[in-house]
């Protein structure tokens, strides 16, 4: 999924209501992209973000990102490096369930990245976590093979492709 093609979460809940849900809103926009969407893939993790690296090294071909970090506050999940590997390696975006850093130089950014907040503390480095498994938050269960649209205003989840 490419996120040069302009799709509005508005626009999909105004034509698709069955087929799409909202998540609460709760993130707050940090990427360079502040409009992308693409399949899902997930990771699962604790105050770990190693995981997340694994997986942004592999080529992202257009899809986004969830990764549920149990909606942890105490460290970041992310930061300029990770979310600079995600863009080269052609990811569309993040949705992160806990925070960010670099946030100055994630915004610089061209790609999407949604957290709850920022923190200046790194995460831990073990490798804890599970990948490709569907995660429940922001009133959401993401599937991994859904579809992700997300921008200014709100995310939306939907199990098929809507555009």
């Amino acid at each position: 999924m490419s996120s040069e093609i302009r799709v509005r979460t508005t626009d999909l809940c105004d034509e698709h209501p069955d087929a799409v849900a909202v998540a609460d809103p709760i993130f707050r926009d940090y990427g360079g992209a502040r409009l992308f969407h693409g399949r899902v893939a997930t990771v699962k993790v604790h105050e770990d973000n190693v995981l997340v690296r694994k997986t942004l090294e592999e080529p992202g071909e257009g899809r986004v990102l969830i990764v549920d970090g149990g909606g942890s506050l105490r460290c970041a999940l992310l930061g300029d490096n990770l979310a600079d590997i995600a863009h080269r390696s052609g990811w569309a975006g993040l949705l992160v369930y806990g925070c960010i850093r670099d946030a100055e130089a994630i915004a610089r950014i061209p790609i999407g990245v949604k957290a709850l907040a920022t923190h200046p503390r790194k995460s831990g480095k073990k490798g804890a976590g599970d990948r490709d498994v569907p995660v429940t938050f922001a009133g959401i269960t993401y599937v991994p093979g859904g579809f992700i649209y997300a921008d200014l205003d709100g995310v939306v989840f939907a199990k098929g492709q809507l555009t």
